[in-house]
């Protein structure tokens, strides 16, 4: 499925009903369920998360798992810590564009965060021949345009997808009008991309970015484990994030993608893990006032 026409489409891309783009990332809390997780995120002053249906990292030992899917009371104990703490979904995500899968099967969980409030859906194209790639990554974005949503594809190193210049000519070839990318900072940084690259891509393709540290260049042995488990703080690693916000648009709302399991497992709260990194980029985000939404 290939859609044209993106002029046609305005797509808000901040979420900063508190003067604040910064949000906090779903496996940023590593499978704690959603209400508390939501709670968590108001704590440490996040008014917007990432979600996923299922965990994607953790839980950690000794906690349930837990599923949104067909679960009506956890999803209205949900809405309940939304709607309590003041905070929004800035992206829905788990979706995944593979082979095996027809993007088509979720069309339950695009409905599910609709009605959570999702401001926008995300999907990891996974899919190595383009043209399957192509017609699903059009389904999605149209089965999120039917309930008024955009959507971002994210690339990752070695993936069918493997940098910020391949999303940008794959979205011009589906034409979808409510598409754009989402650029995770240590995926850029691992794929060769530069702040340069970042900054000189249309701004309205740019629809989200997660912040993280990275402990080594280019993509490594182990760089998928550390991707979803173990991500450093910013200004802990060696990435030049204070240029890599500074290159954004200057509505592009951020999410801090910070799983740190091994830390957590030791025994460390995550709220004492996530506070100085939350600090870190807000202090990222106010030395660049010209970005600020």
């Amino acid at each position: 499925m290939r859609l044209r026409n993106r002029r046609n489409w305005t797509v808000a891309q901040s979420d900063t009903t508190h003067g604040d783009r910064l949000g906090l990332e779903f496996i940023s809390a590593l499978g704690l369920s959603p209400p508390e997780f939501v709670a968590l995120a108001a704590r440490l002053g996040c008014h917007a998360i990432g979600l996923a249906p299922i965990p994607i990292t953790g839980p950690l030992t000794g906690q349930e798992s837990w599923s949104l899917r067909g679960n009506r009371p956890l999803q209205a104990e949900l809405k309940q810590a939304l709607t309590q703490f003041d905070v929004t979904i800035s992206l829905g995500e788990g979706f995944l564009i593979m082979p095996g899968h027809a993007i088509a099967d979720a069309k339950a969980d695009v409905a599910m965060m609709a009605e959570l409030g999702a401001a926008r859906l995300n999907v990891c194209m996974l899919e190595p021949d383009r043209p399957r790639g192509l017609d699903e990554f059009g389904q999605f974005a149209e089965m999120a345009r039917q309930h008024g949503l955009p959507v971002t594809v994210e690339f990752m190193p070695t993936m069918a997808l493997a940098s910020l210049p391949a999303s940008l000519e794959f979205l011009r070839e589906v034409g979808a009008p409510n598409a754009g990318v989402l650029v995770d900072a240590m995926h850029l940084f691992a794929s060769g991309g530069t702040v340069a690259e970042l900054a000189a891509a249309p701004s309205e393709m740019i629809l989200y970015a997660q912040l993280c540290d990275a402990r080594l260049p280019g993509c490594y042995d182990g760089y998928f484990d550390d991707a979803r488990c173990n991500r450093p703080a910013p200004g802990s690693g060696i990435l030049p994030l204070a240029d890599f916000v500074a290159a954004l648009p200057a509505s592009c709302p951020i999410g801090l993608e910070l799983p740190m399991l091994a830390r957590a497992e030791s025994g460390t709260p995550l709220e004492a893990l996530l506070a100085p990194a939350i600090e870190t980029a807000r202090n990222w985000l106010a030395a660049h006032p010209e970005t600020a939404a």
